[in-house]
């Protein structure tokens, strides 16, 4: 299996994955909870009901080939780290300034570094065991982007229109960035988008 670094989100059509005021969700996730399809996650009071190309994303791309998570501080503290475990069940590294009171926890999964993505990347990759390491959020998309490392992007996009928020890739310091053509799964009130980042 083919593996490197992938950063997914659910974005409007427009190109935002939150409102201005970091809200939105209601639109941009309808998707979790739209179908028939079961697909249980590590926080049972977090299941997604999806159609059932939507139910394959999930399970075959996003939860079976993941090995690790990249995040950034403020997607943690909005979180308020997901209670010490992700719902995808995975180790999850934290891109930080500085590390959160409290933490690191020994019962939490989580790695907190403070000098940079391309450490944190590296990190991952080890905690991934040959798997994808996923990365969530526009700025850590944008600093992968810029420093190379990032091999696909995955878009659920959503047809909405925010009309101002949060996009998911912002100013690029770097570009343009060309990508493959896509691979296509249309789901219910949301279409999977597959794009390898060319080199």
């Amino acid at each position: 299996m083919w593996s490197g670094v992938y950063a997914e989100a659910s974005m409007s059509l427009d190109g935002y994955i939150a409102d201005p005021d970091q809200g939105g969700f209601d639109q941009l996730f309808q998707w979790y909870g739209n179908g028939d399809v079961h697909t249980p996650t590590a926080k049972p009071d977090l299941p997604f009901w999806t159609s059932p190309a939507s139910a394959d994303h999930l399970r075959r791309r996003t939860m079976g080939e993941t090995g690790a998570l990249v995040v950034g501080r403020r997607l943690f503290e909005l979180t308020a780290g997901w209670d010490g475990q992700h719902p995808l069940d995975k180790p999850v590294v934290v891109v930080t300034h500085q590390v959160p009171y409290g933490w690191p926890r020994d019962d939490a999964p989580f790695t907190f570094v403070t000098d940079g993505i391309a450490s944190a990347i590296d990190q991952a990759r080890e905690l991934a065991g040959g798997r994808w390491v996923g990365v969530n959020g526009g700025t850590i998309t944008r600093q992968c982007l810029e420093a190379g490392l990032l091999d696909e992007i995955r878009v659920n996009l959503v047809p909405v229109l925010l009309g101002d928020g949060v996009p998911f890739f912002g100013r690029l310091g770097v570009g343009p960035v060309e990508l493959d053509n896509p691979t296509v799964v249309e789901g219910d009130r949301v279409t999977h988008l597959y794009y390898r980042v060319r080199r």
